[in-house]
């Protein structure tokens, strides 16, 4: 793998974890509860291959809580 297509990925995956961190904390500060925040972060390709779309999507899921 080249080291511009490992930059672009730690890059967008930098830019979606800050973005993501401070969306969380917004919506724990508006939101009322006592429980933990049960999130699910989805990954999915969005590229149009067009006829030739590889054998297997690329999906990927985490859930997880956030403690209050």
């Amino acid at each position: 793998m080249q080291d511009a297509t490992r930059d672009d990925i730690r890059r967008l995956l930098k830019t979606f974890g800050v973005k993501a961190d401070e969306a969380i904390l917004a919506h724990l500060a508006q939101a009322s509860g006592g429980g933990p925040l049960r999130l699910r972060v989805t990954l999915d390709d969005l590229t149009d291959y067009g006829g030739s779309p590889p054998a297997q999507k690329l999906h990927f899921t985490v859930e997880g809580e956030v403690r209050r």
